[in-house]
């Protein structure tokens, strides 16, 4: 990443704190090996495969977290432009709107401005991705049963942060210069999500012109 864009993309921008993983786990050792893949050059379809031996639930939670921290970070550089006043719906553009539901306040699909559901959004998945019960760190513990679903609906809230970004935002980060790295997060999560079934296609679509336009 360029002086430029490291000043644009800063630890002081993260919408929320990194989730990391502990030095001497397997995890960290995974998460390791799949930044090695991204920073050799390796093409991104390539980078996303299964690694040989290695346990497919382990593979799909460390990129949940990573891609966690990567979009939070996206999310963080053009957060202070995107207000209830600016985009008091969480969108899409005109087509596709985005309404929160989770097990406590909100009980019923509720529209709410972008940035208030971006907020909620996060608190969620901080909570899934810091409970042992469903992503163990420790040795020995098995996954939930449920454990797929739970990262599919992570990884499907978490595409409505590009489709916002990209299509109410993305002049903004233009300007920033941050097109490019913004395109290679994209295409390094289409690509994971994808080869794994992860999010269905029609959650894709609304970015369905720009992912034929980077992607292929």
């Amino acid at each position: 990443m360029s002086t430029a864009l490291k000043q644009v993309f800063n630890k002081d921008k993260t919408f929320r704190p990194k989730r990391k993983f502990e030095p001497g786990t397997q995890r960290f050792e995974l998460h390791k090996k799949a930044q090695a893949s991204l920073s050799s050059g390796v093409d991104l379809k390539g980078a996303v495969q299964l690694p040989t031996g290695e346990d497919l639930n382990d593979w799909i939670a460390v990129h949940v977290v990573d891609f966690f921290n990567r979009i939070n970070l996206i999310y963080g550089t053009i957060c202070e432009f995107c207000t209830d006043r600016s985009c008091p719906i969480m969108s899409g553009g005109q087509k596709y709107e985005y309404r929160w539901q989770d097990d406590h306040k909100y009980k019923r699909p509720t529209a709410l401005p972008a940035p208030r559901y971006m907020s909620l959004l996060m608190d969620w998945i901080e909570v899934q991705i810091n409970n042992e019960e469903i992503f163990p760190t420790s040795i020995g513990i098995p996954f939930p049963k449920n454990f797929l679903q739970i990262c599919k609906k992570i990884l499907c809230r978490l595409f409505r942060v590009f489709v916002h970004v990209y299509i109410h935002h993305f002049d903004r980060l233009g300007t920033m210069g941050a097109e490019a790295h913004i395109n290679t997060c994209y295409k390094h999560f289409y690509y994971f999500v994808t080869e794994f079934n992860l999010v269905d296609r029609k959650e894709l679509e609304p970015l369905k012109e720009m992912t034929s336009r980077i992607c292929n």
